[in-house]
């Protein structure tokens, strides 16, 4: 697959702000951002999902090599949570928030 076939765009997550709740303000690479919120992944459980069940928890993520991570090494694809939250209508460009 060529990258014109690529349906992605390739970003890397800089800043992370939680929001309450199970919200997080997600500011990449390419210069947008928004605020994404993850009930339903949190939902849907797992192992690796259940200690950010609780809110202190959660609020503990950070970025790693460009990729939202969690203490217990629970991570997320930063390029399929920005196409994810484009879809949506979550992100705006150049978000300083």
């Amino acid at each position: 697959m060529s990258r014109s076939e690529f349906p992605y765009e390739v970003v890397d997550v800089l800043e992370i702000e939680p929001r309450g709740g199970y919200r997080l303000f997600i500011r990449f690479s390419n210069g947008s951002g928004g605020e994404h919120d993850f009930s339903e992944m949190i939902s849907e459980g797992g192992p690796m999902v259940e200690p950010l069940r609780d809110l202190s928890y959660f609020a503990r993520v950070f970025p790693d090599d460009g990729i939202p991570t969690w203490p217990n090494g629970f991570d997320i694809d930063a390029i399929k949570l920005h196409f994810d939250m484009q879809k949506a209508g979550e992100l705006r460009r150049d978000a300083a928030e």
